[in-house]
């Protein structure tokens, strides 16, 4: 039987994601809550890989559970796997997927998150969640250049390197915007995949333009240069959280669909 679960995480106590060979993953957490009640779970597959202090609100995973061993009604999963589970990793949904379903692999888009709390004194209760950045920032610059992020790019000047070469840095934005509530700053970046720590890259240079430490007129200039240099910095990992993973499904006349 398969299933797929969306989940939600404090990353700040977690090396991130991914079951590591030093240090904690929060993937680590999850087998071992589920193999309290099914032991033949071996693996759980997720749809993303998020980083060290990185935060998630709706990573999605799927799971095999032998069905000779699922005797709980599906409506109780979340609520006994959560049970034996630390209070910063929680099980948010359940449901039934198809046998051939992939959290990573059929995903059609993410949306992540990023908070900046922009005041001279950081609000204690978003300590850990959102970067502070205490001098005003220029919020009409940094949503032009916003959008310059828009649409299909080489985006290797905002991504930290890997141990390995990727195939291509080209990705597609779809939405990369900037929300203002008070002094928190929401900025909403979409699209069909992110290189690593590239949504922190953009991040970092958005706000570099809204300090005037990077040129409006240069944000261009710096996605041609593909080169991490040019831009601005990583911002902190403790502001981000993926926020949403998408899903096409079939629609009545057989074409792709968003599923929101």
């Amino acid at each position: 039987m398969k299933f797929k679960l969306t989940i939600a995480y404090d990353g700040t106590n977690y090396a991130g994601w991914q079951v590591q060979k030093i240090g904690l993953g929060v993937q680590q957490r999850v087998e071992e809550a589920l193999q309290r009640f099914f032991p033949g779970v071996k693996r759980v597959h997720s749809s993303s890989r998020t980083d060290t202090g990185v935060h998630a609100l709706g990573m999605v995973v799927h799971v095999e559970i032998p069905k000779e061993e699922f005797k709980m009604p599906i409506a109780r999963f979340g609520l006994a796997i959560n049970a034996f589970l630390p209070e910063d990793i929680r099980i948010m949904a359940v449901s039934h997927c198809p046998e051939k379903f992939h959290a990573r692999f059929d995903a059609s888009g993410k949306q992540y998150r990023y908070f900046v709390w922009n005041h001279y004194a950081m609000n204690p209760l978003l300590r850990g969640r959102a970067w502070h950045v205490g001098p005003a920032l220029n919020l009409r610059r940094m949503r032009d250049a916003a959008k310059l992020f828009l649409g299909k790019h080489d985006f290797q000047s905002f991504a930290a390197s890997r141990e390995y070469k990727m195939d291509s840095t080209v990705r597609t934005l779809h939405r990369c915007d900037i929300k203002k509530n008070g002094d928190l700053l929401t900025f909403i970046i979409e699209g069909d995949g992110f290189l690593y720590k590239m949504c922190r890259g953009i991040a970092g240079t958005l706000v570099y333009v809204g300090q005037g430490k990077i040129a409006l007129s240069d944000v261009k200039k710096i996605v041609a240069a593909k080169d991490r240099n040019a831009a601005g910095m990583t911002a902190p990992a403790h502001g981000l959280v993926l926020w949403k993973v998408f899903y096409k499904k079939k629609t009545k006349d057989n074409t792709d669909a968003t599923d929101e």
